[in-house]
Protein backbone atom coordinates (compact mmCIF):
# COMPACT_ATOMS: atom_id res chain seq x y z
CA UNK A 1 0.00 0.00 0.00
CA UNK A 2 1.47 3.34 -1.00
CA UNK A 3 1.33 6.53 1.06
CA UNK A 4 -1.70 7.84 -0.79
CA UNK A 5 -3.64 4.64 -0.06
CA UNK A 6 -2.64 4.86 3.61
CA UNK A 7 -3.83 8.46 3.73
CA UNK A 8 -7.21 7.54 2.17
CA UNK A 9 -7.68 4.65 4.58
CA UNK A 10 -6.90 6.91 7.52
CA UNK A 11 -9.41 9.54 6.43
CA UNK A 12 -11.99 6.88 5.70
CA UNK A 13 -11.52 5.35 9.14
CA UNK A 14 -11.90 8.74 10.81
CA UNK A 15 -15.01 9.50 8.73
CA UNK A 16 -16.54 6.14 9.66
CA UNK A 17 -15.81 6.64 13.38
CA UNK A 18 -17.19 10.19 13.31
CA UNK A 19 -20.28 9.11 11.40
CA UNK A 20 -19.66 11.57 8.57
CA UNK A 21 -18.59 11.44 4.95
CA UNK A 22 -14.99 11.49 3.73
CA UNK A 23 -15.53 14.88 2.03
CA UNK A 24 -16.65 16.29 5.38
CA UNK A 25 -13.38 15.22 6.99
CA UNK A 26 -11.50 16.80 4.07
CA UNK A 27 -13.39 20.07 4.58
CA UNK A 28 -12.39 20.08 8.26
CA UNK A 29 -8.76 19.43 7.33
CA UNK A 30 -8.83 22.31 4.84
CA UNK A 31 -10.33 24.76 7.34
CA UNK A 32 -13.55 25.17 5.37
CA UNK A 33 -16.39 27.01 7.09
CA UNK A 34 -19.26 24.88 5.68
CA UNK A 35 -19.11 22.33 8.51
CA UNK A 36 -21.43 22.35 11.51
CA UNK A 37 -19.57 23.31 14.73
CA UNK A 38 -20.47 20.06 16.54
CA UNK A 39 -19.34 18.00 13.56
CA UNK A 40 -16.09 19.96 13.26
CA UNK A 41 -15.36 19.46 16.95
CA UNK A 42 -16.00 15.70 16.73
CA UNK A 43 -13.78 15.29 13.64
CA UNK A 44 -10.95 17.46 15.03
CA UNK A 45 -10.96 15.45 18.26
CA UNK A 46 -10.64 12.20 16.32
CA UNK A 47 -7.88 13.63 14.13
CA UNK A 48 -5.92 14.56 17.24
CA UNK A 49 -6.68 11.23 18.93
CA UNK A 50 -5.36 9.22 15.98
CA UNK A 51 -2.42 11.54 15.41
CA UNK A 52 -3.44 12.17 11.82
CA UNK A 53 -1.03 14.31 9.80
CA UNK A 54 -1.15 15.28 6.15
CA UNK A 55 1.42 13.56 3.97
CA UNK A 56 4.73 15.38 4.26
CA UNK A 57 3.63 17.45 7.26
CA UNK A 58 6.00 18.08 10.15
CA UNK A 59 5.43 17.05 13.73
CA UNK A 60 5.11 20.74 14.64
CA UNK A 61 3.41 22.80 11.97
CA UNK A 62 4.52 26.42 11.99
CA UNK A 63 2.64 29.18 10.21
CA UNK A 64 5.05 31.80 11.59
CA UNK A 65 2.10 33.91 12.67
CA UNK A 66 0.91 35.06 16.11
CA UNK A 67 -2.50 36.60 16.68
CA UNK A 68 -2.55 39.66 18.96
CA UNK A 69 -6.10 40.39 20.12
CA UNK A 70 -7.40 43.50 21.88
CA UNK A 71 -10.86 44.47 23.05
CA UNK A 72 -10.27 47.88 21.43
CA UNK A 73 -7.39 49.38 19.50
CA UNK A 74 -8.12 53.11 19.93
CA UNK A 75 -5.63 53.60 22.75
CA UNK A 76 -1.96 54.58 23.03
CA UNK A 77 -1.80 51.85 25.68
CA UNK A 78 -2.44 49.27 22.93
CA UNK A 79 0.34 50.76 20.81
CA UNK A 80 2.88 50.14 23.58
CA UNK A 81 1.86 46.48 23.85
CA UNK A 82 2.04 46.08 20.06
CA UNK A 83 5.56 47.54 20.08
CA UNK A 84 6.73 44.94 22.58
CA UNK A 85 5.12 41.99 20.80
CA UNK A 86 6.44 43.09 17.42
CA UNK A 87 9.98 43.51 18.80
CA UNK A 88 10.11 39.81 19.67
CA UNK A 89 8.12 38.48 16.72
CA UNK A 90 10.14 40.43 14.16
CA UNK A 91 13.41 39.13 15.61
CA UNK A 92 12.01 35.57 15.44
CA UNK A 93 10.81 35.94 11.85
CA UNK A 94 7.18 35.70 12.94
CA UNK A 95 4.35 37.89 11.66
CA UNK A 96 1.84 39.60 13.96
CA UNK A 97 -1.88 39.66 13.14
CA UNK A 98 -3.58 42.41 15.17
CA UNK A 99 -7.34 42.24 15.74
CA UNK A 100 -10.02 43.98 17.81
CA UNK A 101 -12.50 41.46 19.21
CA UNK A 102 -15.36 42.64 21.38
CA UNK A 103 -16.93 40.65 24.20
CA UNK A 104 -19.25 37.81 23.07
CA UNK A 105 -19.98 39.35 19.67
CA UNK A 106 -20.03 38.40 16.00
CA UNK A 107 -16.46 39.72 15.79
CA UNK A 108 -15.41 36.92 18.17
CA UNK A 109 -16.92 34.28 15.90
CA UNK A 110 -15.37 35.85 12.82
CA UNK A 111 -11.97 36.02 14.47
CA UNK A 112 -12.11 32.35 15.49
CA UNK A 113 -13.05 31.43 11.93
CA UNK A 114 -10.13 33.44 10.54
CA UNK A 115 -7.77 31.98 13.15
CA UNK A 116 -8.69 28.47 12.08
CA UNK A 117 -8.02 29.35 8.46
CA UNK A 118 -4.60 30.88 8.95
CA UNK A 119 -3.47 28.28 11.54
CA UNK A 120 -1.56 30.76 13.71
CA UNK A 121 1.13 29.41 16.01
CA UNK A 122 -0.33 31.15 19.06
CA UNK A 123 -2.63 33.83 20.43
CA UNK A 124 -1.94 36.78 22.75
CA UNK A 125 -5.12 38.28 24.20
CA UNK A 126 -4.91 41.71 25.84
CA UNK A 127 -7.62 42.82 28.31
CA UNK A 128 -9.96 40.68 26.23
CA UNK A 129 -12.75 38.47 27.51
CA UNK A 130 -11.55 34.86 27.50
CA UNK A 131 -14.75 33.10 28.40
CA UNK A 132 -15.20 29.34 28.73
CA UNK A 133 -16.59 29.03 25.19
CA UNK A 134 -13.61 30.81 23.61
CA UNK A 135 -11.17 28.82 25.74
CA UNK A 136 -12.81 25.59 24.60
CA UNK A 137 -12.60 26.59 20.94
CA UNK A 138 -8.92 27.47 21.26
CA UNK A 139 -8.21 24.13 22.95
CA UNK A 140 -9.93 22.32 20.11
CA UNK A 141 -7.73 24.21 17.66
CA UNK A 142 -4.70 23.25 19.77
CA UNK A 143 -3.52 26.89 19.76
CA UNK A 144 -1.46 28.09 22.75
CA UNK A 145 -2.79 31.23 24.45
CA UNK A 146 -1.19 33.89 26.64
CA UNK A 147 -3.24 36.65 28.28
CA UNK A 148 -2.02 40.16 29.13
CA UNK A 149 -3.96 41.87 31.94
CA UNK A 150 -6.52 39.06 32.25
CA UNK A 151 -10.14 39.36 33.24
CA UNK A 152 -11.83 37.37 35.97
CA UNK A 153 -12.64 34.57 33.53
CA UNK A 154 -8.98 33.52 33.46
CA UNK A 155 -8.64 33.30 37.25
CA UNK A 156 -8.23 29.71 38.37
CA UNK A 157 -7.29 28.42 34.90
CA UNK A 158 -3.91 27.25 33.61
CA UNK A 159 -3.79 29.94 30.90
CA UNK A 160 -0.44 31.80 31.19
CA UNK A 161 -0.99 35.43 32.16
CA UNK A 162 1.28 38.48 32.05
CA UNK A 163 0.53 41.49 34.23
CA UNK A 164 2.05 44.14 36.44
CA UNK A 165 2.12 44.68 40.21
CA UNK A 166 -1.13 46.63 40.10
CA UNK A 167 -1.90 46.41 43.82
CA UNK A 168 1.56 47.74 44.67
CA UNK A 169 1.16 50.52 42.11
CA UNK A 170 -2.23 51.55 43.52
CA UNK A 171 -0.77 51.55 47.01
CA UNK A 172 2.25 53.67 45.98
CA UNK A 173 0.14 56.26 44.17
CA UNK A 174 -2.18 56.72 47.14
CA UNK A 175 0.65 56.78 49.67
CA UNK A 176 2.32 59.53 47.61
CA UNK A 177 -0.81 61.68 47.91
CA UNK A 178 -1.14 60.90 51.62
CA UNK A 179 2.45 61.98 52.26
CA UNK A 180 1.67 65.27 50.52
CA UNK A 181 -1.01 65.86 53.14
CA UNK A 182 -4.16 64.85 51.25
CA UNK A 183 -6.96 63.12 53.13
CA UNK A 184 -9.84 63.55 50.65
CA UNK A 185 -8.54 61.43 47.77
CA UNK A 186 -10.85 60.49 44.92
CA UNK A 187 -10.39 57.36 42.82
CA UNK A 188 -11.49 56.74 39.22
CA UNK A 189 -11.71 52.98 38.74
CA UNK A 190 -11.21 50.85 35.64
CA UNK A 191 -13.53 48.12 34.30
CA UNK A 192 -14.48 45.90 37.25
CA UNK A 193 -14.17 42.63 35.26
CA UNK A 194 -10.42 43.17 34.83
CA UNK A 195 -8.17 41.87 37.61
CA UNK A 196 -5.78 44.82 37.15
CA UNK A 197 -8.63 47.26 37.87
CA UNK A 198 -9.62 45.45 41.03
CA UNK A 199 -6.01 45.31 42.23
CA UNK A 200 -5.46 49.07 41.75
CA UNK A 201 -8.64 49.83 43.70
CA UNK A 202 -7.59 47.42 46.45
CA UNK A 203 -4.17 49.13 46.66
CA UNK A 204 -5.87 52.53 46.99
CA UNK A 205 -8.10 51.26 49.79
CA UNK A 206 -5.20 49.53 51.57
CA UNK A 207 -3.17 52.75 51.65
CA UNK A 208 -6.10 54.71 53.10
CA UNK A 209 -6.69 52.04 55.76
CA UNK A 210 -3.02 51.95 56.72
CA UNK A 211 -3.06 55.75 57.16
CA UNK A 212 -6.23 55.63 59.26
CA UNK A 213 -8.23 57.56 56.66
CA UNK A 214 -11.89 56.47 56.61
CA UNK A 215 -13.16 55.10 53.30
CA UNK A 216 -15.85 57.14 51.55
CA UNK A 217 -17.69 55.33 48.77
CA UNK A 218 -18.64 58.66 47.19
CA UNK A 219 -14.97 59.21 46.41
CA UNK A 220 -14.81 56.11 44.17
CA UNK A 221 -16.22 56.68 40.68
CA UNK A 222 -16.53 54.15 37.83
CA UNK A 223 -14.50 54.42 34.65
CA UNK A 224 -13.41 52.37 31.64
CA UNK A 225 -9.75 53.44 31.20
CA UNK A 226 -10.70 55.98 28.49
CA UNK A 227 -10.59 59.79 28.43
CA UNK A 228 -14.35 60.43 28.45
CA UNK A 229 -14.98 58.32 31.55
CA UNK A 230 -12.18 60.17 33.37
CA UNK A 231 -13.77 63.48 32.44
CA UNK A 232 -17.20 62.33 33.71
CA UNK A 233 -15.85 60.77 36.91
CA UNK A 234 -13.60 63.75 37.62
CA UNK A 235 -16.56 66.08 37.23
CA UNK A 236 -18.69 63.98 39.57
CA UNK A 237 -15.95 64.06 42.21
CA UNK A 238 -15.30 67.79 41.90
CA UNK A 239 -19.03 68.56 42.15
CA UNK A 240 -19.39 66.89 45.54
CA UNK A 241 -20.26 69.14 48.47
CA UNK A 242 -16.92 68.17 50.00
CA UNK A 243 -14.77 67.47 46.90
CA UNK A 244 -11.42 65.69 47.02
CA UNK A 245 -8.19 67.66 47.01
CA UNK A 246 -6.53 64.89 44.99
CA UNK A 247 -7.71 62.34 42.42
CA UNK A 248 -6.01 59.06 41.53
CA UNK A 249 -7.15 57.74 38.14
CA UNK A 250 -6.50 54.08 37.33
CA UNK A 251 -5.18 54.95 33.85
CA UNK A 252 -3.34 57.86 32.28
CA UNK A 253 -6.10 58.42 29.75
CA UNK A 254 -8.65 58.81 32.54
CA UNK A 255 -6.23 61.15 34.32
CA UNK A 256 -6.16 63.35 31.20
CA UNK A 257 -9.96 63.39 31.35
CA UNK A 258 -9.73 64.51 34.98
CA UNK A 259 -7.37 67.31 33.85
CA UNK A 260 -10.10 68.61 31.56
CA UNK A 261 -12.76 68.36 34.28
CA UNK A 262 -10.51 70.40 36.59
CA UNK A 263 -9.97 73.10 33.97
CA UNK A 264 -13.66 73.31 33.06
CA UNK A 265 -14.34 74.33 36.65
CA UNK A 266 -11.78 77.11 36.60
CA UNK A 267 -9.36 75.14 38.74
CA UNK A 268 -5.69 74.27 38.21
CA UNK A 269 -4.07 70.85 38.30
CA UNK A 270 -1.63 70.59 41.23
CA UNK A 271 -2.39 74.06 42.60
CA UNK A 272 -6.03 73.25 43.35
CA UNK A 273 -6.38 69.51 42.69
CA UNK A 274 -3.55 66.99 42.55
CA UNK A 275 -3.88 64.25 39.91
CA UNK A 276 -2.12 60.87 39.59
CA UNK A 277 -2.45 58.43 36.70
CA UNK A 278 -1.42 54.85 35.97
CA UNK A 279 0.55 53.52 32.95
CA UNK A 280 3.15 56.21 32.17
CA UNK A 281 2.18 56.53 28.53
CA UNK A 282 4.55 58.65 26.40
CA UNK A 283 2.03 61.50 26.55
CA UNK A 284 2.28 61.68 30.35
CA UNK A 285 5.56 63.58 30.35
CA UNK A 286 4.26 66.10 27.78
CA UNK A 287 0.97 66.87 29.53
CA UNK A 288 0.51 70.28 31.09
CA UNK A 289 1.53 69.92 33.84
CA UNK A 290 3.53 66.68 33.35
CA UNK A 291 1.58 63.85 34.94
CA UNK A 292 2.64 62.04 38.10
CA UNK A 293 1.82 58.41 37.36
CA UNK A 294 2.57 54.76 38.04
CA UNK A 295 4.74 53.29 35.32
CA UNK A 296 3.88 49.80 34.23
CA UNK A 297 6.28 48.25 31.72
CA UNK A 298 3.85 47.90 28.83
CA UNK A 299 6.46 47.27 26.14
CA UNK A 300 8.18 44.63 28.26
CA UNK A 301 4.80 43.02 29.02
CA UNK A 302 4.27 42.69 25.28
CA UNK A 303 7.75 41.26 24.79
CA UNK A 304 7.30 38.70 27.56
CA UNK A 305 3.90 37.66 26.20
CA UNK A 306 5.40 37.11 22.75
CA UNK A 307 8.36 35.13 24.09
CA UNK A 308 5.99 32.99 26.16
CA UNK A 309 3.58 32.16 23.34
CA UNK A 310 6.46 31.28 20.99
CA UNK A 311 7.89 28.94 23.61
CA UNK A 312 4.49 27.28 24.02
CA UNK A 313 4.20 26.92 20.24
CA UNK A 314 7.50 25.02 20.26
CA UNK A 315 6.19 22.64 22.94
CA UNK A 316 8.20 24.07 25.82
CA UNK A 317 6.97 24.09 29.42
CA UNK A 318 6.33 27.43 31.15
CA UNK A 319 7.82 27.74 34.63
CA UNK A 320 5.10 30.00 36.06
CA UNK A 321 1.59 30.52 34.68
CA UNK A 322 1.32 33.99 36.21
CA UNK A 323 4.04 36.65 35.90
CA UNK A 324 3.80 40.19 37.31
CA UNK A 325 6.34 42.82 36.26
CA UNK A 326 7.24 45.61 38.68
CA UNK A 327 5.52 49.00 38.64
CA UNK A 328 7.19 52.27 39.66
CA UNK A 329 5.84 55.62 40.82
CA UNK A 330 7.05 58.47 38.60
CA UNK A 331 6.64 61.85 40.34
CA UNK A 332 6.19 64.86 38.07
CA UNK A 333 4.38 68.19 38.44
CA UNK A 334 0.70 67.23 38.74
CA UNK A 335 0.82 66.67 42.50
CA UNK A 336 1.35 69.05 45.40
CA UNK A 337 -0.02 69.57 48.89
CA UNK A 338 -3.68 70.44 49.48
CA UNK A 339 -4.67 74.04 48.66
CA UNK A 340 -3.77 76.47 51.43
CA UNK A 341 -0.98 74.34 52.85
Amino acid sequence: MNADDERRVTITAIAREAGVSVPTVSRVLNGRSDVAPDTRERVEELLRHHGYRRRGSRTVRRANLVDLVFNDLDSPWAVEIIRGVEDVNHAAGVGTVVSAVHRESSSTRQWLHNLRGRASDGVIMVTSHLGAAVQAQLRRLNVPVVVVDPDAGVAGTDVPAIGATNWTGGLAATEHLLTRGHRRIGFVAGPPHLLCSRARLDGYRAALAAAGVPADDRLVQPGDFYHASGFAAGGALLDLDDPPTAIFAASDQMAFGVYEAVRRRGLRVADDVSVVGFDDLPEARWASPPLTTVRQPLVEMGRLAARTVLRLAQGEEIESPRVELATELVVRDSTAGPPGR
